[in-house]
């Protein structure tokens, strides 16, 4: 597995438990507000963390750590995502996987061998603009899958949109609420024009009050919502 990053410790990532993330590299999604470029641009990459390293910190922190954490970079890409999951799994940890949804076949997979624990899907638009705003050749058919796997697994989950200038606006979230209708969890999370893939496009920050207007619309689909 490419680790370009290992945290290994939060409160905050796995609701309710103490996890520790991984942060796998690359991903097929170009979103211009992304966060980390470093795990998404190529000639951003660090050094790779051995995975032995991970593994050995994750087995001196049993009964410590109660969770792990894969994230991105889009964490599907890896071809042992399920051989590394596995192995967490048996050392007694909880799950969390966080995708954009771009490969159903592995959400599928990973659902019907029971492995993941939460699920966090980031939706980026309303599926007419996801290859305007992830700058990518996904079919939408994809992502529409994706949420339906991911809300019939069975297993606790959330759905999530970072929100920023120009990209979205109030009527996009009537669509997304249609795509996700009766999710568990939506959570609108903040932009911060920090570090982000492409600061050329000058992309700004909704105020509190259009973040909760958003919400507003979103709790006519989903049960509940929560702006970050």
């Amino acid at each position: 597995m490419r680790i370009g990053g290992f945290q290994k410790f939060s409160l905050i990532d796995y609701p309710g438990k103490i996890c520790a993330i991984i942060f796998t590299q690359g991903c097929n999604f170009r979103c211009p507000y992304c966060h980390n470029p470093e795990l998404v641009l190529p000639e951003k990459f660090t050094e790779l963390i051995p995975e032995e390293q991970v593994f050995s910190f994750l087995e001196s922190r049993r009964g410590k750590l109660e969770a792990v954490e894969f994230t991105g970079g889009e964490p599907t890409l890896q071809p042992d995502l399920i051989d590394v999951i596995q192995k967490i799994k048996k050392m007694g940890f909880l799950v969390k996987l966080d995708s954009n949804g771009s490969n159903p076949d592995i959400l599928q997979k990973i659902a019907d061998l029971d492995i993941v624990d939460y699920f966090a899907m980031d939706i980026k638009a309303p599926l007419e603009k996801y290859q305007e705003i992830t700058r990518s050749d996904i079919g939408s058919e994809k992502i529409a899958q994706s949420v339906k796997i991911i809300m019939n697994s069975g297993k606790a989950y959330e759905f999530r949109t970072t929100v920023a200038k120009p990209l979205l606006v109030k009527e996009d979230f009537d669509k997304i609420g249609k795509l996700i209708q009766g999710a568990e969890f939506y959570a609108f999370q903040k932009f911060e024009n920090k570090k982000v893939l492409s600061p050329s496009l000058f992309l700004t920050e909704h105020s509190l009050e259009e973040l909760q207007e958003f919400c507003a619309t979103m709790k006519k689909y989903v049960q509940k919502c929560v702006v970050r």
